[in-house]
């Protein structure tokens, strides 16, 4: 058998739902808005268990750009270099509408079956 414990499981399955939910994170604040990209970290670093790095957030940033779901501007700053400020394009807005509604229903139906199980221990 391989390496694989409970533990790595584990750690692979939360990787995995954390990639999902930054990115519906990133879209949902980007909707407010312009946001520059380490303002975004720094409101994102403050949902426990995303585990959010600069190196986590900037290739998300770059995908979703790539994908023409964001838009970037250079603006000048008091306080350095110039920043990039990141805005979720009108295919971003559809976009950020699909994930919304495809992740209430998940929810809902998560915390469904974790109501259900409740007291039903086999």
């Amino acid at each position: 058998m391989g390496g694989e414990t409970v533990e790595s499981d584990i750690d692979n399955w939360t990787t995995q739902l954390r990639k999902g939910l930054l990115e519906l994170c990133i879209v949902n604040l980007l909707a407010k808005g312009d946001v520059y990209g380490y303002d975004l970290v720094k409101q994102l670093s403050e949902v426990r268990g995303l585990v959010v790095t600069e190196g986590t957030i900037y290739p998300l940033l770059s995908r979703l750009k790539r994908l023409g779901l964001v838009t970037t501007r250079l603006a000048e700053s008091t306080s350095g270099p110039a920043r990039k400020y990141y805005t979720l394009s009108p295919a971003g807005h559809r976009m950020r509408a699909t994930m919304n509604s495809y992740w209430n229903e998940l929810a809902d139906g998560v915390t469904r079956f974790q109501n259900e199980s409740e007291g039903h221990h086999g």
